[in-house]
C-alpha cells in the first residue's frame, strides 16, 4: 500500500504547538487592549484628578487673601506666594495667579516670574473669569513632544457670584506616560515570555500526543505489511494508550485472520489445482481472474495469456454469448475444439453460475468445463446403436411379413414359388437370430457377464480344424465361387491359454469377411507367426480392399463398408465388433491392413508361452 506523505507544516507536531500559540497571542491581544486602555486611562486621569484637588484646596485658601481690601499688597503677594508653596505635585508643574482684572499677580516658579505683573495673554483665563467655569486641555508640544496638562479655575467669592481671580496650572504629564509605557513594555516582555514558555509546553505536549500516535501510526503500517510481531508501546492509561492496546488485539485478530486466509487459500488452489473439472473464474465484466491447470489444459493456452482476458473470448464464443445472457442464472453450453494435429474432437461442456454479494450486487462469473467427449460419443453410440438395431431387425422382420402374407394369400399352393418363399423366411429368421446372439454377446461383453472358460491349447491345432472344417463345408456345397486356402504357419509349437468358442468365433469371423469379399478362384492365405512372446494370426484376402477412413470405424458396431452388399450377404456389421471384444478379453489385440484393390488383411495378437519353455519345466 502506497503511505502519503505530508510536509512538516501538515504535522500535527507542527499545528499543536501553532493552535497554543495563536489561542495564546489572541487572548493576549484582546487582554492587551483591554489593559492598556485601562492603565493608560486611569493613570492619566488619577494624575489629572490630583491636579485638580489640590487646585481646589489652592482655590480655597486663595480666596480669602484675595477678598480683603485692606492691608498692604505686598504682604497679600507674600501670602499669596506662600500658598503657592504649599502646592505638591509628582510631577514638574507652573502655577500662575490672576486677578479679576485679568493681570498676573503670582508664580510659583522662576521661569513665570517675568509675567507678574503683566496682561495674561491666555483666552481660556478670560473665559474662565468671565463664566466663572473651570477650564481643562492637554496638548502636546510640538517640540519636546510632551504631553502638557492645562486646567485654569476661577477664584470666586463667597457666594460665588463674582470672580476674585483664577488658577492657571501647567503641568508636564510626561512622567506619567513613561510609567504608562514602561508598564506596557513590562506587560509585553511578559507577554513573549509567557508565549515562549506555551511553546516549550506545547512542544513537548506536542510531542506527547505525537509520539504514541506515530508509535500507533507505524504499527498500522507494519500490519498493513504483514508484520505482526512489533506490537505498538503503550506509554500510558489514557485513550492514546487504549488505542494502542487495541491497535495490537487489531493486529493478533488480522494476524489470525491472514493465517486463516492463507490456509483457506492453499486448500482452495490445492482443490482447484487436482480438480478433474476446469474452473474459470471472472470479474463482473467478465474478464478472467482466476483459471486452474485442468481448464488450461483444456483451452490449450498458457496461464499468462488467459489472464485479464474475456472468458468469451477465451472460449470462443464472443459472437454468440455476451455477460448479460449469463446474469440470470445459471447456464450451460457445449464447446467443441479441435486439437492441432489431432483428428479427434473435444467436447466441453461449460456450466455458468453467478457469483453475487448479499444485496444481490453481480460481483463476477464461474465456468466449470467438464470433458463430456466420451459421454457424448457413448450417447452418440447408444442413438446409433439404436437406429441400426431398429433398422437391421426391421429389413428381415419385413421380408418376413412380407413373405408369409404372400403365402398366406395362396403362394403355398404354388409348387414353384412356396419353397422359394420358405427358403427366403428361413434365412431372414436365422439372420435374426445370429443378430440377436451378437447383440447378446455384446450385451454381455459390455455388462462384464461373459467369463471365459480357458484351456491350455495349441493354437496350430485349433486353427487347422477350423479351416478343415470350413474347407470341408466349401467342397460338399453347390456354391457359384470356389476358393483357396493356404496355410502359413510357424515351425514352432504354439500354446495358448484361451476360450476355445470364443477363439473359434473369432477365427470364423475373420474367415467369413475373407470369403465374402474374395473373388471367384481367389486365395486365403491363414498365418500363424510368434515372436517368443506373443503369436500372431491372420488371414489375407484378395479382395477390393478397404479404405484409410473405413479402416478407422471397421470394428465399430454395426459398421460395414459396403452395406448394400453386406445385407445380400447377411451381413450385420457385428461380427468384427465382437471379435475385437473377444480378443481383447483374452489380452490381445486385432488390427487390420488393407490397400484398396489389393485386399486386405485381417490381424490378432495374443500372449502365449513357449512350447519348448513348457519342455524345460518339465524336466
Amino acid at each position: 500500500m502506497k503511505r502519503r506523505s505530508f510536509k512538516f507544516f501538515q504535522s500535527i507536531y507542527f499545528k499543536i504547538p501553532f493552535l497554543f500559540i495563536f489561542i495564546l497571542l489572541i487572548s493576549f491581544q484582546f487582554i492587551g487592549v483591554f489593559f492598556i486602555d485601562q492603565l493608560e486611562t486611569q493613570t492619566i486621569s488619577s494624575y489629572k484628578n490630583q491636579i485638580s484637588t489640590q487646585t481646589d484646596f489652592l482655590v480655597n485658601n486663595l480666596r480669602p487673601i484675595l477678598q480683603e481690601t485692606e492691608g498692604n499688597d505686598d504682604e497679600r503677594i507674600e501670602r499669596i506666594n506662600h500658598t503657592l508653596e504649599t502646592f505638591t505635585s509628582t510631577m514638574p508643574t507652573r502655577i500662575i495667579v490672576i486677578n479679576s482684572d485679568e493681570t498676573v499677580i503670582a508664580s510659583d516658579s522662576t521661569a513665570t516670574d517675568a509675567l507678574v505683573g503683566t496682561q495674561a495673554s491666555s483666552p481660556a483665563a478670560r473665559n474662565v473669569l468671565l463664566t466663572l467655569t473651570s477650564y481643562s486641555t492637554e496638548i502636546r508640544e510640538a517640540e519636546t513632544g510632551d504631553h502638557i496638562y492645562h486646567l485654569v479655575k476661577p477664584i470666586t467669592n463667597t457666594q460665588q457670584s463674582q470672580a476674585l481671580g483664577a488658577v492657571a496650572i501647567e503641568a508636564n504629564l510626561e512622567q506619567a506616560y513613561e510609567q504608562t509605557n514602561n508598564t506596557i513594555d513590562l506587560f509585553i516582555q511578559s507577554a513573549l515570555l509567557a508565549v515562549g514558555v506555551a511553546l516549550v509546553v506545547s512542544i513537548f505536549l506536542s510531542q506527547g500526543l505525537t509520539r504514541p500516535i506515530e508509535n500507533i501510526r507505524q504499527q498500522a503500517i507494519r500490519i498493513s505489511e504483514g508484520v505482526y510481531n512489533y506490537p505498538a508501546e503503550i506509554y500510558g492509561q489514557d485513550e492514546l494508550g487504549e488505542l494502542a492496546i487495541t491497535i495490537n488485539e487489531l493486529a493478533v485478530k488480522v494476524k489470525d485472520a491472514q493465517d486463516s486466509m492463507e490456509s483457506e487459500r492453499q486448500r482452495l488452489d490445492g482443490i482447484l489445482r487436482h480438480m478433474t473439472d476446469g474452473v474459470i473464474g471472472t470479474d463482473q465484466r467478465g474478464n478472467v481472474l482466476l483459471v486452474n491447470n485442468r481448464a488450461l489444459y483444456y483451452l490449450d493456452i498458457r496461464q499468462d495469456q488467459a489472464l485479464s482476458q474475456s472468458i468469451f473470448q477465451l472460449l470462443g464464443v464472443q459472437d454468440e454469448y455476451v455477460i448479460s445472457d449469463f446474469l440470470d442464472g445459471d447456464k450451460e453450453i457445449l464447446l467443441t475444439r479441435d486439437s492441432p494435429g489431432d483428428a479427434m474432437t473435444t467436447i466441453l461442456k461449460g456450466e455458468f453460475s453467478v457469483i453475487r454479494r448479499e444485496t444481490g450486487f453481480v460481483t463476477g462469473l464461474v465456468c466449470v468445463l467438464t470433458d463430456v467427449t466420451e459421454q457424448e460419443k457413448t450417447d452418440q453410440e447408444r442413438r446409433n446403436f439404436v437406429s441400426n438395431v431398429s433398422h437391421e431387425l426391421r429389413t428381415p422382420l419385413t421380408s418376413l411379413k412380407s413373405y408369409s402374407e404372400a403365402l398366406a394369400d395362396g403362394a403355398w399352393q404354388d409348387p414353384n414359388l412356396a419353397p422359394q418363399f420358405i427358403d427366403v423366411i428361413q434365412s431372414e429368421s436365422n439372420r435374426m437370430i445370429r443378430m440377436i446372439a451378437n447383440l447378446l454377446d455384446l450385451s454381455k461383453i459390455d455388462g462384464g457377464q461373459i467369463k471365459l472358460d480357458k484351456d491350455y491349447v495349441n493354437f496350430k491345432r485349433i486353427v487347422n480344424h477350423i479351416l478343415d472344417r470350413v474347407e470341408f463345408t466349401m467342397a460338399s456345397e453347390d456354391a457359384d465361387k470356389h476358393y483357396e486356402i493356404k496355410r502359413d504357419f510357424t515351425s514352432r509349437e504354439i500354446y495358448v491359454d484361451i476360450d476355445q468358442d470364443r477363439m473359434t468365433q473369432v477365427i470364423d469371423n475373420l474367415l467369413n469377411n475373407a470369403i465374402k469379399y474374395s473373388p471367384d478362384g481367389g486365395t486365403i492365405t491363414v498365418s500363424i507367426r510368434d515372436n517368443h512372446q506373443s503369436v500372431i494370426f491372420s488371414v489375407r484376402d484378395e479382395g477390393i480392399g478397404i479404405s484409410q477412413a473405413d479402416m478407422e470405424h471397421l470394428f465399430e458396431r454395426f459398421y460395414r463398408v459396403d452395406k448394400a452388399r453386406s445385407r445380400e450377404q447377411g451381413g450385420s456389421g457385428l461380427g468384427l465388433a465382437i471379435s475385437k471384444e473377444v480378443v481383447e478379453l483374452h489380452g490381445g489385440n486385432i488390427w487390420v491392413e488393407s490397400v484398396e484393390g489389393e485386399g486386405s488383411v485381417f490381424n490378432f495378437e495374443l500372449p502365449y508361452t513357449s512350447f519348448d519353455d513348457i519342455e524345460e519345466e518339465w524336466i
